[in-house]
């Protein structure tokens, strides 16, 4: 498990959360989301279904990138790793040599690990190999049966860290050769690209996107 997961973050945030106003009636968000960046995300894309191969890419490693450090701290790096690994392109990721490594490890707009910069190359290359196969869409969602998963959560610590369907997604992804994901990730993945719907019942985004069409 991540230190400071967004499960973890669920765990201990207080029940306070900021407010959204709906048709006058006062009703809650999510009480992780608490900053200008978080409550900009929670509001227009935590949760939401997402289809795109490189997107997908793009979640699983920002959400390795997470593992020891905040969400928060990823999302105000999230740009600085678009340009600094070619927009998630895998083709060109995987292409990444010594001269790569120096340079991103001396980009101080990422999170600098070494490891954690080895396994997105790694992970390219193992996304382009999958991709011979099929989508890396359509294998994710597999573990959730092509839908997403609405879940009913009335507090933050219902909200699991990991569940049986991340456990597979991770277990399958290391035989792929996938590496630094670990089910915990995997979940943090499914919560941020729609497979499960983790909103609480109280915050209008359950509802919304409960009823939202599949998107592509």
């Amino acid at each position: 498990m991540r230190d400071n997961s967004f499960s973890q973050i669920f765990q201990t945030a207080a029940n306070s959360g900021k407010r959204l106003s709906n048709g006058g009636r006062r009703v809650q968000r999510c009480p992780w989301a608490t900053t200008e960046a978080a409550i900009a995300y929670h509001d227009e894309e935590w949760g939401v279904p997402v289809h795109d191969d490189r997107v997908l890419f793009e979640f699983l490693i920002l959400e390795g990138a997470q593992a020891g450090l905040s969400w928060i701290t990823i999302l105000k790096k999230r740009e600085n790793y678009r340009k600094a690994f070619h927009g998630f392109q895998a083709e060109k990721i995987a292409r990444y040599g010594a001269r790569d490594v120096k340079r991103l490890l001396g980009d101080a707009g990422i999170v600098r690990n070494r490891l954690k910069i080895a396994a997105t190359i790694q992970n390219a290359k193992a996304l382009l190999a999958l991709q011979k196969e099929t989508t890396f869409d359509a294998y994710l969602w597999s573990f959730v049966g092509g839908k997403p998963k609405q879940n009913r959560w009335q507090s933050m610590s219902q909200v699991p860290a990991h569940t049986a369907e991340s456990d597979a997604m991770n277990r399958y992804l290391l035989r792929r050769g996938f590496k630094f994901v670990g089910s915990t990730i995997c979940y943090a993945l499914m919560q941020a690209t729609g497979m499960v719907n983790d909103h609480l019942v109280t915050c209008p985004r359950h509802a919304e996107l409960g009823s939202a069409p599949r998107r592509k």
